[in-house]
């Protein structure tokens, strides 16, 4: 007498896993300028009056601040002007 069996199995099914790349973040790029920037010393009220009769917030500490700026010559009334920047008394400043 022969016995003949047959058995099956059934392969597991294979597991998918999906991944999603991402980039590596970009880097940051600081650029900084440097400026440096003189500001005039508060004056007492009868002091401002008789040093600048501008009446505006420029300020030049000399001539070659003024002329750095491009503002040279200043006159009497231009933002800017200031006495000490007159030496001969005349109105125009860093002649």
């Amino acid at each position: 007498m022969t016995v003949t069996t047959t058995a099956t199995t059934t392969a597991e099914p294979l597991a998918t896993t999906t991944v999603t790349a991402s980039p590596e973040p970009a880097p940051t790029v600081t650029k900084t300028k440097t400026v440096r920037v003189t500001v005039a010393p508060a004056a007492a009220d009868d002091e401002a009056e008789s040093d600048d009769t501008s009446g505006g917030s420029t300020y030049y500490a000399n001539c070659t601040a003024a002329r750095a700026a491009g503002a040279a010559p200043v006159h009497t009334g231009d933002p800017g002007y200031g006495r000490h920047l007159d030496r001969d008394g005349d109105g125009v400043g860093c002649e």
